[in-house]
C-alpha cells in the first residue's frame, strides 16, 4: 500500500489501510510503504500488514535521537552528559558497549560514529519490536499486548 504516511493525519492513514486490507490477497505479503513510528508499525501489524519500509531509524539517529520502549530519547539533552547507563538494556552492539554520556559526547562533537551507533540501536529496536509482535501473534494476545505497549510508549516519550 503506497501513498499513505505522506503528510496526512495518522488517523486517516490508518483508516485507508483498514479499508484496503480486506481486499488484499491474504496468501501474499502485505506491504505498507513509509510508516515509521513504533506505534504505527504495531497498528499496521494489527491491520494484517506484513512488511514495511521506513527511514525513521536512521533519520532519528542523524538527529541524535533513539527509540526506547518509553519513547524517544534525544541524546543532545544535557541530562545525558554524565549518564553512565546504556540507551536501554538491549542485546545490540551500541547498548552493550557505549553509555548515554559517551554517545552524547559523539553527537555533540559531531563525530560521524554517533550516527552509525545510533542507527545500529534504532534498527535493532525495530527488529526486536517485530520479533515481540510475532511472539504475541503466536500467543494469541497481540491486540492486548500492542495496545499496552503503545500506551506505555506514548506515556513515556522523553
Amino acid at each position: 500500500i503506497g501513498g499513505v504516511s505522506v503528510g496526512e493525519p495518522e488517523e486517516e492513514m490508518i483508516r485507508q489501510v483498514a479499508a484496503t486490507a480486506p481486499v488484499m490477497p491474504k496468501e501474499k505479503p502485505r506491504y505498507v510503504m513509509g510508516v515509521g513510528t513504533p506505534p504505527q508499525l504495531l497498528k499496521m501489524v494489527g491491520l494484517g500488514m506484513d512488511m514495511f519500509d521506513c527511514v525513521m531509524p536512521t533519520r532519528l539517529a542523524r538527529h541524535a535521537s533513539v527509540f526506547t520502549p518509553d519513547g524517544v530519547l534525544n541524546l543532545k539533552n544535557e541530562k545525558f552528559k554524565h549518564d553512565p547507563k546504556p540507551i536501554m538494556e538491549a542485546d545490540n552492539y551500541t547498548c552493550k558497549n557505549f553509555s548515554r554520556s559517551y554517545l552524547r559526547h559523539l553527537v555533540m562533537a559531531k563525530e560521524l560514529l554517533a550516527h552509525t551507533l545510533l542507527s545500529i540501536h534504532n534498527t535493532h529496536f525495530f527488529l526486536d519490536l517485530m520479533a515481540q509482535a510475532r511472539a504475541h501473534i503466536e500467543a494469541d494476545d497481540y491486540a492486548e499486548w500492542s495496545a499496552a505497549w503503545i500506551a506505555s510508549y506514548n506515556a513515556g516519550d522523553q
